[in-house]
């Protein structure tokens, strides 16, 4: 088979890291890019020296020597392109969330299964090593019976990035604050070490920036193997401390901050593992660009190898979905004032705190 041939959508603050991806994948050739601001698509182009520009998805769409689509736009724009590029007989790698809402997410899986493409999330926490070693420790029952499973995002966004884009802080294009932006890696994270969220009784508030939408929030979980769990997710704390995981089973704790085993305390081992660490850049608790390419890198890579292989990629739509359900789930909280048992209606979405 022929290099699989990607296009990007979206050249702002993400689409570099899914061009230096794309670049550096074996058996995958960058061919075009899309942005509806042309001189930001033509920047792009220069950058990778790449002969096509559009600001128009269907001319770029149109080119036979496209087999897959880097989604890098607004996030409530993430279904209408993805749609768009399946509909098109594309492959799509979507950033996260892979949108504002269930009933556009499941239209979006809906279309790359009724075009026999591949849909695969983008949450780079997954591919670290660290982030595996946990997961398997819980699942395994390493910990014994699970007790507690948190997650704790204490991140800072000034005033000045919320005025960066239009987009951000709306509930259409952005889909939230804190939990759908920022924390929904951290969230995601937390669904895949410790499993299927039960019940959330959330409160959201927007209480340092003058936005509409909520920058911080805290949650109470019950997971469906019957532990609990909180949630906190804020970009209004300063100077901002990233995301640390913690999980508590009744024969051990293990907690993970950032990409760092902090804690590794297992009943009937002698001493406590030393911590362990995985290279993943210098941190985005307070620079939204600070984060390493390397995850980003291994989810394009095992795109391009579940297309030759005919596989789903490693976070296929439906794993994507899970973290924006909770997330909606914490707002529906918020707007009711009750607790809100999951699966969620797909056709809820919040238009206000």
């Amino acid at each position: 088979m022929d290099k699989i041939g990607f296009g990007v959508v979206g050249c702002g603050v993400i689409g570099p890291w899914h061009g230096d991806a794309v670049m550096a994948a074996e058996g995958a050739e960058l061919i075009a890019c899309c942005d509806i601001i042309e001189e930001r698509a033509q920047k792009y182009a220069e950058k990778y020296g790449l002969k096509h520009y559009y600001t128009d998805l269907k001319e770029m769409l149109a080119r036979d020597d496209i087999q897959a689509i880097c989604v890098c736009t607004p996030s409530g724009l993430h279904g209408e392109h993805a749609i768009m590029a399946a509909e098109a007989g594309k492959h799509v790698m979507s950033e996260k969330p892979l949108d504002v809402t269930l009933k556009r997410i499941d239209e979006m899986i809906a279309a790359c299964e009724a075009n026999n493409v591949k849909l695969g999330g983008i949450f780079q926490r997954r591919t670290y090593p660290t982030s595996q070693k946990v997961r398997e420790a819980v699942q395994g029952g390493t910990l014994g019976r699970m007790v507690l499973g948190d997650a704790y995002q204490k991140y800072y966004r000034s005033p000045e990035y919320y005025k960066s884009g239009e987009w951000r802080a709306t509930w259409e294009l952005d889909g939230g604050g804190a939990l759908m932006n920022q924390g929904v890696h951290g969230i995601d994270l937390l669904l895949w070490i410790m499993g299927e969220v039960d019940t959330v009784t959330a409160h959201c508030e927007h209480l340092a920036r003058d936005i509409p939408v909520e920058d911080t929030a805290v949650a109470l979980l019950r997971f469906k193997n019957g532990a609990l769990g909180v949630l906190e997710g804020t970009t209004s704390v300063t100077p901002g401390y990233g995301c640390r995981i913690e999980v508590h089973g009744d024969k051990g704790t293990i907690v993970l901050s950032e990409a760092t085993i902090t804690e590794w305390k297992i009943e009937g081992e002698e001493e406590a593992q030393e911590a362990e660490e995985e290279e993943a850049g210098e941190g985005t608790a307070a620079d939204p660009t600070k984060i390493s390419g390397g995850g980003h890198k291994l989810l394009v890579q095992d795109l391009v190898n579940a297309i030759r292989e005919d596989r789903e990629p490693m976070i296929p739509g439906r794993e994507a979905r899970r973290a924006v359900e909770v997330i909606l789930s914490c707002y529906k909280s918020q707007v009711t004032g009750e607790t809100v048992k999951l699966p969620l209606d797909p056709d809820w979405r919040p238009t206000s705190l």
